[in-house]
């Protein structure tokens, strides 16, 4: 009986289901009412965990985020897990919900594609890796861009009407409650405002005062701890003087949004007896000079910069580095800066003592005593060397070698270290005695 022999071909490689994420952003308290997050991430996570060739990576999500910043968590962790190779393709819901910068938007793509990375755009209906969706998006990108500025515009211009009509922005001031564009006194914390101000006239600094309402259980203006911030916040509002200073901070444009404090570059506002005062003038002008008191007692003068005859003329000519004056156990000398900080197995340069230094100058500049006049009228700079050698290169452009002696080791004990080893030997004569 023959035996059958059937050749089997390989099995086919079976392909390995697709790792798709989401992500999901709302900017604001109304947009959140209308598509919460909340009701995304059910529907993301249903569509991917309903399609039989997708595994699902998870949903992304940043709440009261603008798609003009790069400072998104949910976008940055999700930007760090396309990297790490655990997604191949991100569905979100369209492109101003991804990235209304063009240029973060392309940079994001680009960098997603690299990585073999898909982004699908529903409302667009764009693939990314597509031939075309670069180009589609570049364009709508744009329009979004757009869309953000003539937004951030408007807001700027209702803003400046408040202000030129003297309407406050500020609703989170302890003190007040901010009713139909007019502030209204809140007397219980008007009362802590008044107490925050009479202590700190009375002696008593931000930790201070901080500590004292924290131990007593008083909560901050939404139920937080106390911290110097919000002390010294407090102890710097013009408004509890009854008056309005307007446009103090501008944001630097719509798509950075950094706040910049306006030194000019915008007109500022000032609306005299707006509101009931909290605090009199003459209290706030109190406070305002004594915390320039306080803070002129912690300014200090720079001190003047030692130089010295050497300064700036030595150079190490292992690493390049200037030597440096150092005051030692044994008294002053020049080391290398390299071998100073970072130690011998960066620079293997050895220091010089001062008064070997001055000799040997003085020696080369045929002189009996050490002379900085001279010193600085001839020498250029001066070559430290290995094998204590030293090449004083003139003005001239002459040079000369010399070569320095280490000091001998009772040459380099000081009179302390001299008594203190007398001492410690008849220390040791009387125990052996």
């Amino acid at each position: 009986m023959s035996r059958r022999i059937t050749i089997v071909s390989k099995p086919p490689k079976l392909e390995r289901k697709k790792r798709v994420a989401a992500y999901a952003r709302v900017s604001n308290g109304k947009d959140a009412m209308l598509h919460s997050l909340s009701a995304q991430v059910s529907y993301y996570s249903n569509l991917i965990q309903n399609h039989g060739d997708w595994l699902y990576a998870g949903v992304y999500t940043d709440e009261a985020k603008t798609g003009t910043r790069d400072s998104r968590a949910g976008f940055q962790s999700l930007i760090a897990d396309c990297r790490a190779g655990k997604i191949d393709m991100v569905i979100t819901k369209s492109i101003s919900r991804f990235a209304r910068n063009t240029v973060t938007l392309l940079k994001t793509v680009r960098e997603f594609k690299a990585l073999g990375v898909d982004i699908y755009f529903e409302e667009q209906n764009i693939h990314t890796m597509s031939g075309d969706g670069e180009l589609m998006m570049t364009i709508l990108a744009s329009y979004a861009q757009e869309e953000s500025r003539s937004a951030s515009e408007n807001q700027k211009w209702r803003i400046k009407r408040n202000f030129e009509a003297g309407i406050p922005w500020d609703g989170t001031l302890l003190g007040y409650r901010l009713e139909n564009g007019h502030y209204i006194v809140v007397t219980k914390e008007a009362e802590l405002v008044r107490r925050i101000y009479n202590e700190y006239l009375s002696g008593r600094g931000y930790p201070s005062i901080a500590k004292m309402l924290n131990d007593e259980g008083i909560p901050s203006r939404f139920g937080g701890k106390w911290n110097q911030s919000s002390i010294s916040r407090i102890l710097s509002n013009y408004t509890y003087t009854g008056n309005l200073l307007l446009q103090k901070t501008f944001r630097e444009n719509h798509i950075t949004k950094k706040r910049i404090t306006n030194m000019g570059e915008l007109p500022k506002y000032h609306v005299g007896d707006s509101h009931e005062a909290i605090i009199d003038m003459e209290t706030f002008q109190a406070v305002q000079a004594e915390k320039a008191r306080r803070a002129a007692r912690f300014i200090k003068k720079p001190a003047p910069k030692k130089t010295y005859p050497f300064t700036s003329l030595l150079v190490c000519d292992t690493c390049g580095k200037n030597y440096r004056r150092k005051v030692t156990k044994t008294g002053p000398v020049w080391i290398c800066d390299t071998f100073n900080s970072l130690g011998k197995a960066a620079c293997a340069s050895k220091q010089i003592p001062e008064p070997t230094l001055q000799q040997v100058t003085a020696d080369v500049l045929g002189q009996k005593d050490f002379t900085h006049e001279l010193l600085c009228s001839q020498i250029q700079h001066i070559r430290v060397c290995n094998e204590n050698t030293l090449i004083f290169c003139f003005k001239d452009g002459s040079e000369v070698t010399r070569k320095w002696k280490d000091r001998s080791r009772s040459e380099s004990w000081t009179d302390e270290m001299k008594e203190t080893a007398r001492r410690k030997t008849l220390e040791r004569s009387k125990q052996n005695a």
